[in-house]
C-alpha cells in the first residue's frame, strides 16, 4: 500500500463501506485491497439484490445500511463497439447510477465517497498529457461520448454536493484499465482485454495471424487494476485539507494513470510476446481509432504520494495468467 494517513485509514478498518460495483473489474479489486487492510464491514450487493438505476431500492439500502465511506465503482462500460452501439443505455444507466448514489449518499449522511470515473472525460484534442483543467475546454470524442457525459455528470454531482452541503464526495479519474475480472467479449471489451482474447484464440487455433482494429497509431496509457485500488484508497484516506489544496470546488477531481503511453501496434506486440502468439497482426484500417492520443497528467496524485507501481508487461502477463485459469467458453 502506498503511504497513507493513517488515522484515515484507521477510520476506515472500522466503519461500514459500500463498495458499488464489487463484481466488477475495478470494484472487486477495491475490495481485495480492503480487506488486505483489515476492513471488515465492507458492504456488497449484487445487481439482483440491488438495482443502482432505481432510486427507491438505494434509497433503502443507504438508509438501512448507514455506510460511512462509498466507492462507487459500478458503471455500464464497454469498448468502441458496444459505445455505438448502445449510446442510449451508456448514458442512461450511468447518470442513474451516478445520481442515485451520490444523492442518497448525501441523504444518509456517509462520511465520505469516492466517484471512479474515465479519462474519456477528457476533449478528443486535449493538450497532451491531459491535465484535471481541461475538462470541458472542448469536443468530446464522439465513439463514446454518452458514456463521458455521464461520468461528467458524476464529477459535477459531487462538486455540487460538495458546494451547497458541505460534503466530501471526491472523484478519481483513471486511464484505460486491465487486469484480472477484465470483460473479454470481444463484441464489447476494451482494447487490451480484446488484444488479449484474439492472440489467444489465435494461438489454440492456429492461424497464421490476428486483425487489430485500426491503424495502429493512436497512443495510450494503461493503467493495472490493482494499482487503481491504491489509488482509490489512497484518495479516500487523504485528510480533507491535504486533498483541497491540489483541487478546486470547480475542479476537484484526479487523474490517475502512469503517465506512460504507448501505441496500439506496440502494445499489440507486447501482448502477442506474453501470450506466445508466432503469427502476423494485420491493421484494419477501416476500423475506427478513436482519439489520437490519450495520456494523463498524473503530477497532482504523484505530488500527493501516489504513484502506480506494476509496469505493462508485468501487469499484463498477471492478467493472461488470470485468463488462462477461467472457463473460456464462458469469458
Amino acid at each position: 500500500m502506498t503511504q497513507l494517513d493513517r488515522v484515515e485509514l484507521d477510520s476506515l478498518r472500522s466503519s461500514r463501506i459500500f463498495v458499488a460495483g464489487h463484481r466488477g473489474m475495478v470494484g472487486s479489486a477495491i475490495v481485495r485491497l480492503l480487506e488486505q487492510e483489515g476492513c471488515k464491514s465492507i458492504l456488497a450487493r449484487t445487481r439482483t439484490e440491488l438495482d443502482l438505476t432505481d432510486p427507491h431500492q438505494v434509497a433503502r439500502f443507504m438508509r438501512d445500511e448507514q455506510p460511512q465511506y462509498v466507492f462507487l465503482a459500478a458503471a455500464k462500460v464497454g469498448g468502441i463497439h458496444a459505445n455505438n452501439t448502445e449510446p442510449a443505455t451508456f448514458i442512461l444507466d450511468n447518470l442513474l447510477i451516478a445520481a442515485n448514489v451520490i444523492r442518497t449518499a448525501h441523504d444518509a449522511g456517509v462520511h465520505r465517497l469516492m466517484f471512479l470515473g474515465s479519462s474519456c472525460i477528457y476533449p478528443r484534442l486535449a493538450p497532451q498529457p491531459m491535465s484535471e483543467d481541461m475538462l470541458l475546454t472542448g469536443v468530446l470524442e464522439p465513439t463514446n461520448e454518452p458514456y463521458a457525459i455521464a461520468k461528467i455528470a458524476g464529477i459535477k454531482l459531487c462538486e455540487s454536493y460538495n458546494r451547497q452541503h458541505g460534503t466530501d464526495f471526491r472523484s478519481l479519474m483513471p486511464t484505460n484499465l486491465y487486469g484480472p475480472n477484465d470483460n473479454f467479449d470481444l463484441n464489447s471489451s476494451h482494447v487490451l482485454p480484446a488484444l488479449i482474447r484474439k492472440f489467444h484464440d489465435a494461438k489454440q487455433a492456429g492461424d497464421d495471424s490476428v486483425t487489430v482494429w485500426g491503424t495502429g497509431k493512436p497512443e495510450r496509457e494503461f493503467l493495472h487494476v490493482d494499482d487503481l485500488a491504491d489509488a482509490s484508497v489512497f484518495a479516500m484516506c487523504l485528510p480533507r485539507a491535504q486533498y483541497s489544496a491540489v483541487t478546486t470546488p470547480m475542479c476537484s477531481h484526479l487523474n490517475a494513470g502512469t503517465g506512460i503511453g504507448l501505441s496500439i501496434g506496440e502494445l499489440a506486440e507486447t501482448i502477442r510476446d506474453v501470450v506466445g502468439f508466432d503469427g502476423a497482426i494485420v491493421f484494419d484500417s477501416e476500423k475506427p481509432d478513436g482519439t489520437p492520443r490519450k495520456l494523463l497528467d498524473v503530477r497532482k496524485m504523484n505530488a500527493l504520494g501516489w504513484t502506480a507501481r506494476i509496469s505493462l508487461d508485468v501487469g499484463i502477463a498477471d492478467t493472461y495468467d488470470w485468463f488462462k485459469r477461467q472457463d473460456t467458453t464462458t469469458i
